[in-house]
């Protein structure tokens, strides 16, 4: 969300470990009770990243095109994105929660399901890498949401599944240090 401008947008921090986001009061906001929430001067709400994104990124006078400049474009953002996501981040994230059972009082973690997932995990990263080896970016030859979504999941998969998503794949080495170079990735 920073690669954004979402300046004169009020932030309020939801402790998902603490589970503020399952109050009746947030529910009742929250289309799916998960973070992060997008709340409008209407009083319409917006949940999920993505949808929060592409809000964001039509709204802006100079947009970033995070979802792609023309209709080709638009089309490999949303494939690639959803890959990503599916193939990808869906799977670190279950990995995670399963393996840790950090989540255990709100919901049935299986150790195996951890093990799976992060396998899938692993098994995912070739194939990022081989896009790479084609492209620049995820998607295109530009940066866009997909490569935000794939950084989510390369930080994951190194930081909280101990998985080397780096130096076994030398494409997603190059694309990861030029995206954490990028001012947004800084903050």
């Amino acid at each position: 969300m920073r690669e954004i401008n979402a300046q004169g947008f009020e932030r309020v921090e939801i402790n998902v470990r603490e589970g503020d986001n399952l109050s009746d009061d947030y529910k009742a906001k929250s289309a799916n009770g998960k973070v992060p929430l997008l709340e409008l001067d209407d009083g319409t709400y917006l949940s999920e990243t993505v949808a929060i994104s592409r809000y964001f990124d039509e709204i802006q006078p100079n947009s970033l095109n995070l979802f792609g400049g023309t209709i080709l474009e638009r089309a490999k953002v949303e494939m690639w994105n959803r890959i990503v996501e599916i193939d990808g981040i869906q799977n670190a994230f279950q990995a995670f929660r399963n393996s840790t059972g950090l989540y255990k009082d709100r919901e049935n973690c299986v150790e195996a399901w951890g093990v799976e997932a992060k396998h899938r995990v692993e098994l995912f990263l070739p194939k990022l890498d081989k896009q790479l080896s084609e492209s620049e970016y995820v998607a295109t030859e530009s940066y866009t949401i997909a490569d935000i979504s794939a950084y989510i999941l390369v930080v994951v998969a190194i930081n909280a599944l101990n998985i080397e998503a780096l130096e076994p794949y030398p494409h997603i080495k190059r694309w990861f240090d030029r995206v954490s170079s990028r001012p947004a990735m800084q903050a």
